[in-house]
């Protein structure tokens, strides 16, 4: 385990992980990849056959991928955002293969559709395990935003069958440890004088709205299936949340609440509150954050 968490720390370097939240960088990133010899890049997976055309995913594969898969889930408030550039490249390097997930938005489908394509997504992911080399029983989930929604998402519903549908069943959805970036996690806890009109749970134009096909006190049960709170049992995967102070659009209290839930049925859970940090930003990629998230992977990918 300690040459593992060593790798682990060499890999996730500063500069590496910066590249989230700095798109030039993370095209040089990209780039450095791609132009490697021993990295592998599949673009535009189907991960559903004859599908949306969102519903596919990169699969990013060292010279000799036989260690761990990382699932990146992007954000883009369900409405945007894009599976390029995925942090965390620079894991090729020790033998970890990333795969980096696209999803139908709230314009193409509302929800469950998003967390049904991450399940369907992770089920693929595990059905070609022995044709790509990565170990199918050593998952992790990483998000931000509404990517951070989702990893939460898959990480307290890996034993519940509710969102598995469409192909490879016989394959499980569960992830073994999920990394949590301020995601919503209490879709009914936003509360109607909030004061940010792009999260405002009634405002029929709000991204919420959106992800429920409208407003929060029209879609009351819908907003509960969409809140990972609502999920939480004792079989929920091991969760690093990651939480600004400051951050205007998921307030503290919503990852507040996911950590309460699942540390009350015994789940390993850490709730890291970075002060005075907003919605990301380089306070997420400082060299402390990068070895906490370090000893989170390798405690979880090795036990």
């Amino acid at each position: 385990m300690k040459s593992f968490s060593v790798l682990m720390a060499l890999c996730l370097s500063v500069a590496a992980l910066t590249c989230f939240s700095n798109p030039a960088c993370a095209q040089e990133e990209k780039e450095k990849a791609e132009s490697s010899k021993s990295p592998k890049i599949l673009r535009d997976l189907a991960y559903v056959e004859n599908g949306h055309a969102r519903q596919k995913l990169d699969l990013y594969l060292p010279d000799h991928p036989k260690g761990p898969l990382l699932i990146w889930i992007h954000g883009g408030g369900w409405v945007g955002g894009s599976k390029d550039n995925p942090p965390g490249l620079q894991m090729l390097k020790m033998g970890v293969a990333v795969a980096s997930v696209e999803y139908r938005f709230s314009q193409d489908a509302p929800f469950p559709a998003q967390i049904e394509d991450c399940k369907a997504a992770v089920r693929w992911l595990r059905a070609h395990a022995d044709d790509y080399g990565y170990s199918k029983d050593r998952f992790a989930a990483w998000g931000a935003s509404a990517g951070g929604h989702l990893v939460a998402m898959l990480g307290v519903t890996g034993q519940i069958k509710d969102f598995d549908v469409g192909a490879n069943l016989d394959q499980s959805s569960a992830v073994q440890a999920v990394i949590d970036w301020f995601g919503p996690a209490d879709i009914v806890g936003y509360t109607e004088n909030q004061p940010v009109p792009m999260v405002a749970p009634d405002n029929p134009d709000s991204l919420l709205a959106k992800l429920l096909g409208g407003p929060i006190s029209g879609k009351m049960e819908l907003a509960k299936r969409a809140s990972p709170v609502s999920w939480v049992t004792k079989d929920a995967a091991p969760t690093l949340i990651m939480q600004g102070t400051k951050d205007p659009l998921v307030p503290l209290s919503q990852s507040e609440r996911l950590y309460e839930k699942l540390k009350a049925v015994g789940v390993d859970v850490t709730l890291d509150v970075i002060d005075g940090a907003g919605h990301g930003g380089p306070e997420f990629t400082t060299a402390e954050k990068i070895q906490l998230m370090t000893r989170f992977l390798s405690k979880h990918w090795t036990s």
